[in-house]
């Protein structure tokens, strides 16, 4: 019976570990790509992603039917092409769905049969599939080899395709490839510059003979600019291709060669990757200055108050991404823009490349996001002169909140960053939270900055007296938690009660993970927005991911973050964090990847400014890791790697700046490390 026992256990296990393996997808490859292998019955399958370049964003549908052939559908915008009326979504948009295989001929005839053996990403698509073709009467399978590689231009408004034909056929072939160019003209009247033109060519036409072994390489390029322009001739003239697609390897290699995580585990180290890439590429270059967008077809040329200003500015510095840190300073000067001496509400959005505003779902307490995230921003960049132009910002946006206080000490706005998508009441948690974390870092700024004693103590005061506001006000037993209510009359469990651990309010932690991680919350795809619906946006999974581990909760942030980073990279829908759902059908959106790393710079690593030159650490190892690293981190203008591992029962840190160790100590679980870079 023991035997019996033994064997359906040892069946149960393996069972386990095969369903494991067959629900990924995807797999890491040696150089850090992610590929999709046709090897077992994995397809059909369809997806999206996004990839961005300073002056355009595309994002391909794509996919394998059922006959292992491969489709896709480009969607490209134009951020800098407005459309009339210059609202935010009314970019440039052109989709082109169009197989260029298929208009290739090998001996008069069509190629036949593709079977895509595998799709690899690492911020360049690149397909592999073989042909064959009809050879005196019979078929040759896999006698012409076919790769693609996708991509966007780094710097111009266009977009990529390379083709590669290799004859693996034992017989010469010849290869027609035909004129194709395609051209979309707006009309004059509905831009905001007049008429557009959208064109797609080939970089090669003609005849082509191939002997055995022997390629055909050609490009494809995709474009948008103005009729006013005067360059109406084949887009493909004069691009030198190899240069296109060097220059985007060469920004991924710079993403990825900064601001290091090595974990012991793969996986969460590509997603961290990933999110560094997704997160630094959507930046354009507008009119208005560096502009980093969301994207998702629809947010470009614009910033926001969450996603930029407090989601993504505050991350930037940590990566070293010269661009990404001079787009965010240009988001806090454009929202700079609309102070007031009556204090009326900073826009949520300054949108058409700088020129206008959008405000359409009131207060949703912006001015404590730009607080909090310039304030953060302005901390971890290490600037002086940055910060002292940032601080009356800062200020200003600081006494807005102080203002809005109601009665009971929290502060009032008429909705949030959802934007009346769920109820908000007249004042909701997370206004209050970041507004409190904002006081503490202007306090700790404003001490760089030589800003008189009495005002940083005020601030110190009126966090101190916010903190127990939120406790008194929003503090709930709420579905049987110990936790918090969103709003006054909230009786529903909300994903964003995560935000008082993220901004380090303990007083509830237990209860408010045990909400977090119930079933009344958590699904495979992260938190609802609210129990009982189906609705879920990353973003305050994020957030509660970073705030449970930074509490101190690591066992279990980690178990539910490696469930979503490996659903994310190697799932169905990969390899970023997404939007939301079902609204946006999971798009990229990129400042979403900039939470994304934060879980572990202030999460895990448990880095929190506290000078323009010096941070308090808090590390958290996971109990099944002996280590974890992040390395060539680039804030508090330095150049830095921090080192943790086990050292019996304490942690082991070590703090190395150009190759010499400033801090090295062991320490207890949970312990506070200040550091001086």
């Amino acid at each position: 019976m023991k035997r019996i026992l033994l064997i359906f256990a040892l069946l149960l296990t393996t069972s386990v570990v095969v369903c494991a393996q067959t629900g990924d997808r995807w797999t890491i490859q040696d150089d850090g790509a992610i590929c999709w292998s046709m090897s077992g019955n994995n397809f059909p399958h369809e997806d999206h992603l996004e990839m961005s370049g300073q002056m355009l964003s595309v994002v391909l549908r794509y996919g394998v039917d059922a006959q292992q052939r491969f489709h896709v559908n480009r969607s490209l915008v134009f951020p800098m092409l407005r459309m009339k009326p210059n609202k935010t979504q009314n970019n440039l948009k052109q989709r082109f769905d169009v197989n260029i295989p298929a208009m290739v001929t090998v001996d008069d005839q069509t190629l036949l049969n593709e079977k895509v053996s595998d799709i690899t990403f690492n911020g360049v698509m690149r397909v592999e599939s073989d042909y064959g073709y009809i050879h005196r009467r019979k078929e040759l399978k896999k006698a012409v080899h076919v790769t693609r590689l996708l991509y966007p231009s780094p710097n111009e408004a266009r977009y990529c395709e390379e083709y590669a034909f290799k004859n693996n056929s034992g017989n010469t072939i010849t290869l027609r490839v035909p004129d194709w160019h395609v051209t979309y003209t707006t009309p004059e009247e509905a831009g905001v510059y007049g008429a557009y033109r959208m064109e797609a060519s080939l970089s090669k036409t003609g005849t082509f003979v191939l002997k055995p072994g022997e390629k055909l390489e050609f490009f494809a390029i995709f474009s948008g600019h103005k009729v006013s322009d005067g360059t109406d001739n084949a887009v493909v003239s004069g691009i030198n291709i190899e240069k296109e697609r060097t220059e985007r390897q060469a920004l991924i290699d710079q993403w990825w060669g900064n601001l290091v995580l090595d974990t012991p585990d793969p996986v969460l180290n590509r997603m961290f990757a990933f999110a560094k890439l997704r997160g630094a590429e959507s930046i354009y270059r507008t009119k208005g200055g560096l502009m980093h967008g969301p994207g998702g077809e629809a947010y470009y040329a614009a910033v926001w108050a969450n996603d930029q200003a407090e989601y993504i500015n505050p991350f930037f510095p940590f990566l070293g991404y010269e661009i990404g840190n001079q787009s965010a300073l240009n988001a806090f000067r454009h929202f700079a823009r609309y102070m007031n001496s009556e204090y009326k509400p900073i826009p949520s959005s300054i949108i058409s490349e700088g020129v206008s505003f959008w405000h359409g779902a009131k207060d949703r307490g912006d001015g404590a996001m730009i607080a909090y995230g310039a304030a953060r921003y302005a901390l971890a960049r290490g600037d002086k002169e940055e910060a002292r132009e940032l601080w009356p910002l800062i200020e200003w946006c600081l006494e807005y909140c102080k203002r809005k206080l109601t009665p009971d000490g929290v502060v009032a706005s008429n909705s949030d960053e959802l934007e009346n998508r769920f109820p908000a009441g007249d004042a909701n948690l997370c206004t209050s939270t970041l507004y409190y974390d904002a006081l503490r870092s202007a306090a700790l700024l404003g001490r760089e900055l030589g800003v008189p004693a009495k005002q940083l103590s005020a601030y110190k005061a009126q966090a101190n007296a916010l903190e127990r506001a939120i406790e008194t006000h929003f503090g709930y037993e709420i579905e049987g938690f110990h936790s918090y209510r969103y709003y006054k009359g909230n009786d529903i469990l909300r994903s964003w009660i995560c935000m008082p651990l993220v901004m380090g309010i303990y007083t509830r932690a237990q209860g408010t993970i045990d909400a977090l991680f119930s079933p009344r919350l958590w699904t495979d795809d992260g938190l609802l927005t609210q129990a009982g619906t189906e609705t879920f946006w990353d973003r305050s999974t994020l957030y509660a991911l970073r705030g449970t581990i930074a509490a101190g909760e690591v066992e279990k942030g980690m178990d539910f973050l490696k469930k979503y980073s490996h659903r994310r990279l190697l799932g169905d829908h990969v390899p970023y964090a997404i939007e939301a759902w079902p609204e946006g059908d999971q798009r990229h959106l990129s400042a979403e990847s900039g939470l994304y790393c934060r879980i572990y710079t202030e999460g895990l690593f448990g880095i929190r400014p506290t000078g323009l030159s010096s941070f308090e650490m808090t590390p958290r190892l996971p109990q099944e890791w002996e280590y974890m690293n992040l390395n060539k981190i680039r804030a508090f203008n330095s150049d830095f790697d921090i080192r943790v591992s086990r050292a019996g029962k304490k942690l082991h840190v070590e703090v190395v700046r150009a190759g010499k160790t400033i801090i090295k100590k062991n320490i207890e679980e949970g312990t506070t490390l200040k550091v001086r870079v």
